[in-house]
């Protein structure tokens, strides 16, 4: 006889099973002619949505173009983009959704550092490899040997930026503006000013905002008496927009500097030419002549109609580095997929020659570009 404890429990068991036979495994369908699932996280709106959007053109235009050239291993590849809405739980929530419901082998962001490190937890528990085109706070990889990155890190970028005030600029007194809510700015900010203060410069001020504020005059008005030679805001485009205006407003000639955040087309659109003289790395320059990014920049703009960005261009190289591991991997299924993004050496990217490190990071050079009548020119390449 079947007690009423049993009974439930079988029933229990048998909702159990019916759910996750909705689900699919990582990985997905691995015969021979399926697609391969590919999943993409990124801000297709809110408030940084040219980074999403910039970043999901170069990451399409790759699988186009993999897939126009027979696939991998003669299997398309299917790309699955999720918009998280510039939001740290959204990108979370698309992450898992990925995994469990859509069963890809992979995942593609995201670009903002708060939100890859809203995302890496969950790939690392799912055992499902990730690769961040663009952020750049060190965090993201730490969270696990499944999560890496193409871009250079903080680290690198911060001491870029100092050495370039220093040297190449000459400047000894800087201000700072960090936003507070964001990991990415925080995380800069560190490691310029440490670079910054060891080379023998001054931080004279600093002050603080929240990503979205809209009125900065008070930070402004107040680093403008300490008469800083520059500023360092590694923030967001639109909120770098703004506070070059009023800037301006309050009577600081001096030039901003920043970090790859700066990276949009909406930057100048917003800031106009109050940004001009400034400056900010990032992870390529459309100025460059070889044939690598010619090419690169050319199908960008036949499919777009745009020059291609900073974000554009990691988001190609993202999925151009997934290619070649799954092509070199054992099999299509997460684990040796991994593996061989791991093994990745001197991959020819976009951005640079792509070797990732011990600590799934990218080893490769950054650009400074500066700010001069309202366009973006080269300046220099820093490699690490």
């Amino acid at each position: 006889m079947v007690t009423a404890k049993k009974f439930l429990f079988a029933l229990l068991a048998a909702f159990a099973l019916t759910l996750s036979g909705c689900k699919k495994a990582p990985g997905g369908d691995q015969s021979a002619d399926a697609p391969i699932r590919v999943g993409e996280v990124g801000s297709l709106t809110g408030l940084e949505a040219t980074f999403g959007t910039s970043t999901h053109q170069g990451i399409e235009l790759a699988v186009k173009k993999i897939n126009a050239e027979g696939g991998i291993n003669g299997r398309k590849v299917d790309l699955i983009t999720l918009d998280n809405q510039g939001k740290a739980d959204e990108a979370a929530t698309a992450t898992t959704r990925l995994v469990t419901q859509d069963g890809v082998v992979a995942i593609l962001g995201e670009v903002a550092s708060s939100r890859s490190l809203a995302m890496a937890p969950i790939a690392q528990s799912y055992k499902v490899p990730m690769i961040s085109p663009s952020s750049t706070n060190p965090a993201v990889t730490q969270q696990g040997d499944h999560i890496f990155r193409v871009c250079f890190i903080d680290p690198f970028q911060g001491e870029v930026m100092a050495k370039f005030a220093l040297n190449g600029l000459k400047i000894e007194r800087v201000a700072i503006m960090t936003d507070v809510k964001n990991d990415y700015s925080i995380g800069l900010v560190e490691f310029f000013r440490k670079n910054f203060v060891e080379g023998g410069g001054k931080i004279v001020m600093e002050q603080s905002y929240s990503n979205g504020d809209t009125d900065f005059k008070a930070q402004l008005t107040s680093i403008a008496s300490h008469n800083p030679e520059a500023i360092f805001v590694p923030g967001y485009y639109g909120d770098v927009a703004l506070i070059a205006r009023q800037a301006r407003e309050v009577g600081i000639k001096a030039p901003l500097l920043g970090g790859d955040g700066w990276d949009s087309p909406k930057l100048l659109e917003i800031g106009g030419a109050s940004l001009n003289g400034s400056y900010f790395s990032s992870h390529y320059s459309p100025q460059d002549t070889s044939p690598r990014i010619q090419g690169f920049i050319k199908e960008f703009k036949d499919a777009y109609g745009l020059v291609p960005d900073g974000l554009a261009a990691t988001g190609h190289d993202a999925m151009l580095v997934l290619a070649d591991a799954m092509k070199r991997a054992k099999s299509l299924t997460p684990s040796d997929i991994r593996d061989a993004i791991a093994a990745t050496k001197d991959f020819p990217g976009v951005t640079g020659n792509i070797t990732i490190d011990e600590n799934r990071n990218a080893r490769k050079p950054a650009v400074v570009l500066k700010i001069e009548d309202q366009k973006l020119v080269y300046e220099t390449t820093i490699n690490p």
